[in-house]
């Protein structure tokens, strides 16, 4: 009798700690977006939300963010480069900042279902399309790597080149961190993301940031103004962690098509990057596409447009003669 008192104790308390830490999350997710709104605008594509940042005039350039991001990533500095002599036009790709998932299973507590960068450039190509651009430049940084070369491959005829920016684009070996791995689970994505939501400090935050950018520094500013804390929403950590999971299967099947690529392709990478590391991806990329022209950025990590954008800027001008837009 006792020991069925005090499971059942066990129990309620454990019960009441999960309600607490959801509604902790909850709380800190309202005031994400209450901090970070969107900033362009919300279109329907689809049935489904996708948030558009559009700025300036000039040939068409559409800008994809990697993992754990959204578009202000961009807004930070790239856009205010480039809206001078290009109608740049910033996503948040969907499940991130403001952009619906692209399905329910995505963001559901208990499952592992996730988007592919193919289902990912369709929808955003719908969403280009829909704004008037219908054969852009396309740059992906990271993950938004995958998706554009994804669009690319799928979408020929809407797209005029490509701009890979530190790109996950091909296979590699070993596993990824805990962590990932744990989220992307079906019990690790019910049980993680509310307790990294509810419970991570401002100073993990910051240090997380350090981490992608090592071993560059964080531009002043840079913390305040992404909106790093909507990669913290429940949903998000779910599509983020199993996104991850998947893309190495992904970009293995995505890798025997690249020497097909006939259009522009530029290539920027740093050879310090150790979050998709350059003679993994970036270097056999650059093997197999013909004529692709790959640009390594000495002691520079993940985050090239913010650590030397010149370099980046240069590679989309180039990319835009090359497709006689310029």
């Amino acid at each position: 009798m006792k020991i069925a008192l005090g499971l059942g104790l066990l129990a309620v308390l454990l019960l009441a700690g999960c309600a607490w830490t959801e509604r902790r999350a909850a709380r800190r997710e309202a005031l994400a977006h209450e901090a970070y709104p969107p900033l362009g605008q919300l279109i329907e594509v689809g049935g489904r939300q996708v948030h558009a940042f559009v700025s300036g005039t000039g040939p068409d350039l559409v800008l994809i963010h990697g993992a754990s991001g959204n578009l202000r990533d961009f807004t930070f500095d790239l856009v205010d480069l480039l809206n001078d002599r290009y109608r740049v036009i910033a996503f948040d790709r969907p499940g991130f900042g403001y952009t619906d998932p692209l399905d329910a299973s995505h963001v559901a507590v208990w499952g592992t279902a996730a988007a592919t960068p193919a289902e990912e450039a369709a929808l955003l190509q719908q969403a280009a399309a829909q704004l008037g651009a219908d054969r852009p430049i396309v740059l992906g940084h990271s993950y938004g790597g995958a998706v554009a070369a994804a669009w690319a491959l799928n979408h020929p005829d809407h797209i005029a080149a490509f701009v890979d920016l530190a790109g996950a684009t091909m296979p590699w070996e070993g596993g990824l961190g805990p962590l990932y791995s744990l989220s992307g689970t079906g019990i690790g994505g019910a049980v993680a993301p509310p307790l990294i939501a509810a419970y991570v400090e401002e100073d993990q935050i910051g240090a997380a940031i350090e981490g992608i950018f090592a071993p560059d520094l964080v531009p002043a500013g840079y913390r305040e103004a992404v909106g790093a804390e909507l990669a913290l929403v429940r949903s998000t950590q779910r599509v983020n962690a199993r996104e991850i999971g998947a893309l190495n299967e992904q970009v293995a099947q995505m890798a025997p098509r690249y020497p097909a690529l006939a259009l522009p392709v530029e290539i920027v990478h740093g050879d310090a990057d150790t979050i998709v590391p350059l003679d993994t991806h970036s270097e056999p990329l650059s093997r197999l596409v013909p004529g692709a022209h790959l640009t390594v950025l000495e002691g520079v990590g993940h985050m090239p447009h913010h650590v030397r954008p010149e370099a980046v800027t240069a590679a989309i001008d180039r990319a835009a003669s090359r497709a006689g837009l310029r």
